[in-house]
């Protein structure tokens, strides 16, 4: 057993110490990659979601530009960022034409990955 995997069998009792105490905990693992996520009683779908994101958002941000996906997953997660945002409201005219803006860099990036 990794030290890793010894953390998560830790973790998960102290999980269900606190599951005893009706605190309401969401553990979710993907041990492969030593990830541990853990959610509290007012997670929702949506907040899940943007939880999500943050790392994809992440990784366009730290991608170097020369790489020839960097521009499909930076518009694409800013699209989804806005459309989280708004996802109980009405999406703005200016939203809009940011989405409609972005899908254009997508299809340029996507002409440019073809043409290689």
């Amino acid at each position: 057993m990794s030290d890793f995997e010894e953390f998560f069998s830790d973790l998960k009792k102290l999980v269900e110490k606190h599951e005893q105490k009706n605190t309401m905990v969401k553990l979710e693992s993907d041990l492969e990659n030593d990830i541990i996520k853990i959610f509290g009683e007012k997670i929702s779908s949506l907040e899940k979601a943007k939880n999500g994101l943050n790392d994809v958002t992440e990784l366009a941000y730290t991608t170097a530009e020369h790489h020839p996906y960097w521009n499909l997953l930076y518009q694409s997660s800013e699209i989804t960022n806005t459309v989280l945002e708004k996802w109980k409201d009405k999406l703005s005219a200016e939203e809009i034409s940011e989405i409609e803006w972005s899908l254009k860099e997508i299809y340029q990036t996507l002409e440019k990955i073809k043409e290689k």
